[in-house]
């Protein structure tokens, strides 16, 4: 996947790198405040999911091959279990049952959350040939210690994850190329004279 640079495209997803773990710090530290159910965490916690789906598209701009499918299909998976917590956080705060809690169809929201730091976890290989090693390993240690924090609700946890999620992915923002490291380059032919083929 190749995206023009300098395009409006460009532009909204690069503005994710630092718009979706901004928004996510702020829903885990309302959630640190106020409790793992309070409606308003939950609605930022949807806008953030939505944000973070946008930024692996980013990031899958500057990938190929192989990981670069997996990275979007893995990605899609992680953005719906994620914005599914969101909602679930929404319906509890109304008086609801926690979707984890139930059996059945609503055991889904399990294994699809656990997609989205798998998708930090692959966004990592890719982000080491875009901003270096340091900010690849930051997003990776954020992926590991993400279901450790929101499985168990730690709050201080989970805002310490977000922190080192957003200066990983805001150095990826400001460190990253002029054109994906993914599309060719290809030198234009000299005047007068013509490209060849093999």
């Amino acid at each position: 996947m190749t995206c023009e640079p300098g395009s409006p495209t460009d532009r909204l997803l690069t503005a994710c790198l630092v718009v979706a773990p901004v928004v996510y710090l702020l829903a885990d530290v309302l959630y640190a405040l106020r409790g793992w159910a309070d409606p308003t965490a939950g609605v930022v916690h949807v806008l953030g999911a939505v944000a973070y789906s946008l930024l692996v598209l980013r990031v899958v701009t500057w990938a190929d091959g192989a990981l670069a499918a997996v990275l979007l299909a893995v990605g899609a998976l992680g953005a719906a279990g994620n914005v599914a917590y969101g909602f679930d956080t929404i319906h509890v705060s109304l008086g609801d049952t926690a979707l984890v809690d139930q059996g059945g169809a609503a055991n889904l929201i399990k294994p699809m959350g656990l997609f989205f730091p798998l998708g930090l976890l692959l966004a990592a290989a890719v982000v080491r040939r875009v901003a270096g090693t340091a900010a690849a390993a930051a997003i990776a240690v954020a992926a590991v210690a993400w279901p450790v924090a929101h499985i168990a609700n730690i709050g201080w946890l989970a805002v310490a994850v977000n922190l080192v999620l957003v200066g990983a992915f805001v150095r990826t923002a400001t460190g990253r190329p002029a054109v994906s490291p993914a599309a060719p380059r290809y030198a234009a032919p000299a005047r007068g004279t013509h490209a060849h083929g093999g």
